[in-house]
């Protein structure tokens, strides 16, 4: 990271320019910089990080007729499709202003703060898309979710909130309490000891390979296994389980602004509440340290003071 100087944008026809209010900070962050493999998806080099941003529409280009000066809005990160994110392809959020396109943006509802509305646009609507949108979560089922951090809190609660048994796996004993409090009927140390549990659907939001090769021995005939986290990129699963319980295991990146927007339903509703820590602008190389050093309880978001 380098404390630089760049131009403040402005907004050509079909484009909107955002005064950044808040800005989220991710493990992926911490994985671009940390991993050269990364480098791959950054095709803006230098390029301004931070991929959740939360701000006030300031200036609009001809043409834009959505949103107006003054919109409070967040930023779906993966709203343009086969485009790619800010923070890779395009200047990002830790700064103080951003340009965007409105199909980028999500209203933010009466009530929800930026702070919120930041983590929303990746840490929510990832959450979200994982165990609603891929995972077909209804009222009633028997859902599992294995990791409490940053994603799986939100894909926790968000569960309860929508009717479902939700039972939660979590190796960090220390964070059980917040099981407790998000709703979950229960909490266990390592998924083995789900086995033949006969889960609806499970959501494997860490990805340790491990996980999710336990959550297919944990769901019923025909249950689902979502996985979300990329805790390593290869493992291997049961073949055994896989066809006898014709289990179902499917992959999930990212999500749409129907996630988001509906995210921001929950949380301006009050019905999720996820832990977040709000650090400054000159704090965020010293928070993505604390990122990759496992410091930080649920999501990290530096306001954007101007």
């Amino acid at each position: 990271l380098k404390l630089a100087e760049v131009a403040r944008p402005t907004a050509e026809a079909g484009e909107v320019i955002l005064e950044i209010r808040a800005a989220g900070l991710c493990h992926s962050d911490v994985g671009a910089l940390e991993d050269p493999g990364w480098l791959n998806f950054i095709t803006k080099r230098p390029v301004v990080f931070g991929h959740e941003i939360a701000g006030v529409v300031c200036e609009v280009g001809t043409g834009v007729t959505e949103f107006a000066v003054g919109d409070r809005v967040g930023v779906c990160p993966t709203a343009r499709v086969g485009v790619g994110a800010p923070g890779y392809v395009r200047d990002g959020g830790f700064t103080y202003f951003h340009r965007a396109e409105p199909r980028d943006l999500v209203k933010m509802p009466d009530g929800l703060s930026f702070e919120l509305a930041a983590l929303g646009t990746d840490a929510g609507m990832t959450s979200y898309h994982g165990i609603v949108t891929k995972g077909g979560l209804q009222a009633g089922m028997k859902v599992g979710v294995i990791g409490l951090g940053g994603l799986g809190q939100i894909g926790a609660r968000v569960g309860v909130v929508l009717g479902a048994e939700v039972h939660v796996c979590e190796k960090n004993e220390a964070v059980w309490p917040m099981a407790e409090e998000i709703g979950a009927k229960s909490v266990v140390a390592d998924v083995s000891e789900w086995k033949d549990r006969d889960f609806d659907l499970i959501v494997d939001y860490a990805g340790f390979g491990t996980t999710t090769a336990g959550a297919v021995n944990a769901v019923r005939r025909g249950g689902r296994v979502v996985l979300v986290g990329m805790g390593v990129l290869e493992f291997t699963l049961s073949t055994v389980a896989m066809i006898r319980k014709q289990a179902q295991v499917v992959g999930s990146s990212g999500g749409t602004r129907e996630d988001v927007a509906a995210v921001y339903r929950l949380l301006a509703d009050g019905k999720i509440t996820p832990a977040v820590t709000v650090i400054g602008f000159d704090d965020i190389p010293k928070g993505l340290e604390d990122l990759r050093d496992g410091k930080v309880k649920g999501r990290l978001v530096a306001r954007i003071d101007h």
